[in-house]
């Protein structure tokens, strides 16, 4: 047996873990700034686009489960950020709305993507290989930059 295939160095799980973490230790004190976890951020993200989504669509697209989901939009909706309601042509969806609270805090976010930017030791071009390889992984082969 190889001993050489269990080194952590040789794991590519390892840098895409550590290099996820890293990314959302920078963005930590923007989101501080307006009162966001990341993960409520993206979720934000999806719902200043959306404006309104199931909770199963928006899990899709973030790739989370209806277990990180529900107490996240739980206390998004606490602060006012969101709201969730039945859907009345299927009750067995929820849909998720962006309060107006939600709305307005779009514009405090807006810098936020160019600051990450100007944080990162990533050229243009390298960024857009990264962005590209990661989709890749995450089985989306053409995405849009």
């Amino acid at each position: 047996m190889n001993d050489d295939n269990l080194k952590l160095e040789k794991q590519l799980c390892f840098p895409l873990y550590a290099g996820a973490r890293e990314v959302v230790k920078k963005y930590k004190p923007f989101l501080d700034a307006i009162g966001l976890t990341y993960t409520q951020y993206i979720v934000m993200m999806v719902l200043w686009e959306e404006k309104r989504i199931t909770i199963k669509s928006l899990g899709e697209q973030l790739y989370l489960d209806s277990g990180t989901l529900t107490p996240l939009l739980k206390k998004m909706e606490a602060q006012g950020l969101v709201m969730r309601n039945r859907d009345e042509k299927d009750e067995r969806n929820v849909i998720v709305t962006i309060a107006k609270q939600g709305e307005q805090l779009r514009e405090k976010a807006a810098d936020i993507p160019l600051k990450m930017k100007e944080c990162m030791p990533l050229t243009t071009e390298e960024a857009k290989q990264l962005y590209q390889l990661l989709y890749k992984v995450l089985g989306r082969t053409s995405v849009n930059l």
